[in-house]
Formats: C-alpha cells, structure tokens, sequence
C-alpha cells in the first residue's frame, strides 16, 4: 500500500509541473490576443484577455503588466497601480515593468500636482 500511494504522489506531482506549463501557455495566448486586439484600439477586449491571463496563471507578471497599461490607458488608475505592483511583486527586476510603472507614477504625480489649487 505504500508504495502505491508513492506512485499516486509522483504522478499528482508529474501532473502539477505538466498543468502549470498548459496554463503559462493558455496565459500566454490570452496575451498575445490582447496585444493584437490593443493594437486595433479594442481595449475592453484586451482588458478581458489579460484578466482571463491573470486568472489562468496568476504569476505571469507580463499579464498583469498589460492589464495595467490598459487598465491606465482606461482612466482606471487605481487598478492600474495595483496591477503594476503585482507585476513587480511577481518579478521585480523586470526593467520593462519597472519603467512602465515608473513612468505611469511620474505622469500622475504630475497631473496631481497640476490640479491642486
């Protein structure tokens, strides 16, 4: 009996490594559709993809980096900062990320600043 309960933990975990590759793929593809809608100026379209991305695998960080370009480009900047943070949680040596949220922090400083009488 052991031993068959070895095999059953060695093949959940063979299962979890192959499941895991299906979702970092599956997020992947919602991405690449999202860009491709993005780029025709379908943004709702593309905000759905990247959060059906971040559903599918939630620690693919160029999902929630999208999501937070569109989320901005939207007017939604509250989520677009939690979105941005969450990518950075997720890898934070991610230039790309760092400078997208660096830059989205400067321009909405700024046009705070601009609006305080």
């Amino acid at each position: 009996m052991p031993m068959r309960l070895l095999s059953v933990v060695v093949l959940l975990t063979a299962f979890a490594g192959v499941a895991h590759a299906d979702a970092r793929a599956d997020a992947r593809a919602q991405v690449e559709f999202g860009i491709s809608v993005a780029q025709r100026g379908l943004w709702k379209e593309a905000i759905y993809r990247w959060e059906r991305a971040t559903q599918i695998d939630p620690t693919y960080a160029a999902g929630f980096n999208n999501l937070a370009v569109a989320y901005e480009h939207e007017g939604m900047l509250d989520k677009a900062a939690e979105a941005y943070e969450r990518a950075l949680k997720l890898e934070p040596d991610n230039a790309l990320v760092r400078q997208n949220f660096e830059l989205f922090k400067e321009i909405h400083d700024r046009t705070n600043q601009s609006q305080t009488p």
